[in-house]
């Protein structure tokens, strides 16, 4: 999966189209990730004994095919891909944004 803990993040499809916000969670072998305050549900509690009933909002995943990187230096949006760079004589591989403007590095 090319999205990772930390990444800000656009949604590109659903109820929540068009939202931004970083990515909290991140489930590799489900290909969905949380990203906060995107995809709110409602869970009601009952009341227990003295504590009060109440309904707590959290954040559901999210398919990440749904989702479209955006880089921290510029906020371009854009697919994500691969590149090798030479530093000290060695190969090196980072991520980068492919938007229409051009390859730009993400870290």
């Amino acid at each position: 999966m090319k999205i990772k803990t930390g990444d800000n993040v656009r949604v590109m499809a659903g109820k929540d189209k068009g939202k931004e916000g970083k990515v909290l969670q991140v489930f590799p072998k489900l290909m969905r990730v949380v990203v906060e305050n995107v995809n709110m549900l409602t869970k009601h509690l009952k009341r227990r004994g003295e504590a009060q009933g109440q309904a707590i909002k959290f954040p559901s995943p999210i398919h990440v095919s749904n989702l479209q990187i955006i880089s921290a230096k510029s906020g371009k949006a854009g697919r994500i891909g691969f590149s090798f760079i030479e530093k000290d004589g060695a190969k090196q591989k980072v991520r980068v944004i492919r938007s229409k403007g051009g390859s730009e590095q993400i870290e």
